[in-house]
């Protein structure tokens, strides 16, 4: 039975690894959206308050502060963007997901549980716990 599970444990080792997404290590996505990209105007009024509402977060706050920017400097910083680069701005903060994608976990439980199962049914019950 060590085969078959050696064979089974490469596989799903395989297929975990080819659906990770790509890192990204910053506050928006590197990706340009298409319509950032051929939009003409922006209601700066709009994004700047949704960018405004983000800074209000504790959360927020205490990272801007973790790296050494005020509240009021990340505004003045805010303020000095382009049309173009707040509302790049607002709208990848209103796709930003606080806890990460909820899908990528339900799936590796699913496989883990899978693989659980798969374990015990090779063993076929010779399962002994002292």
């Amino acid at each position: 039975y060590a085969k078959p599970l050696a064979a089974y444990l490469i596989v799903a080792l395989v297929a975990l690894t080819s659906f990770a997404g790509p890192a990204e290590a910053m506050l928006a996505p590197a990706a340009h959206d298409a319509a950032v990209q051929t939009a003409a105007h922006f209601d700066r009024g709009a994004d700047l308050l949704t960018v405004r509402t983000a800074l209000e977060s504790k959360v927020l706050r205490q990272r801007l502060q973790d790296y050494g920017l005020s509240a009021d400097e990340a505004v003045a910083k805010i303020n000095s963007l382009s049309d173009e680069q707040v509302h790049e701005l607002a709208s990848n903060m209103q796709s930003v997901q606080a806890g990460g994608d909820v899908l990528g976990v339900l799936v590796s439980l699913a496989l883990i549980g899978a693989m659980v199962i798969l374990i015990i049914f090779l063993l076929q019950g010779r399962i002994e716990i002292r």
